[in-house]
């Protein structure tokens, strides 16, 4: 099964510390003016999802969304969840540790474009998340 997104292990790391600090956690990618195309992290549930967005998948078990304006730009590539050194400029939870998430990317093969366009659009909004996860 061809991922749309991953995290490094770093990232998965973080994620884990931030899990204790807050419980569970969900992610969506930016688009926006503020804070560039960070991926931000917030508890779930504290961040409105709408109907629009598209669910690229789970990392460290969080569900990650982009908006749909966004998707269409980056729907040819796999997002790589990462974390760097430095302050972001948004409200993602990481920032008070003095670190930032981070969406590397990389182009899929034709192979994987293939299987996604053959396993059909992903979801929009939090429709396939069970009850107790969906933000």
């Amino acid at each position: 099964m061809v991922e749309r997104v991953l995290a490094t292990l770093a990232a998965e790391a973080l994620i884990g510390t931030l899990k204790s600090r807050h419980g569970e956690l969900m992610f969506h990618q930016s688009g926006g003016c503020c804070d560039g195309s960070a991926p931000m992290c917030y508890p779930a549930g504290e961040f409105k999802v709408g109907a629009r967005d598209v669910l690229l998948g789970r990392i460290a078990g969080c569900a990650v969304y982009i908006g749909a304006a966004q998707f269409e730009y980056w729907s040819h590539t796999q997002l790589i969840i990462d974390v760097v050194p430095g302050r972001g400029a948004g409200f993602s939870l990481e920032a008070p540790d003095g670190v930032r998430f981070l969406t590397r990317s990389r182009v899929f093969t034709d192979a994987e474009a293939a299987a996604l366009a053959a396993a059909g659009p992903p979801p929009r909004g939090d429709s396939l998340l069970p009850p107790a996860v969906a933000p």
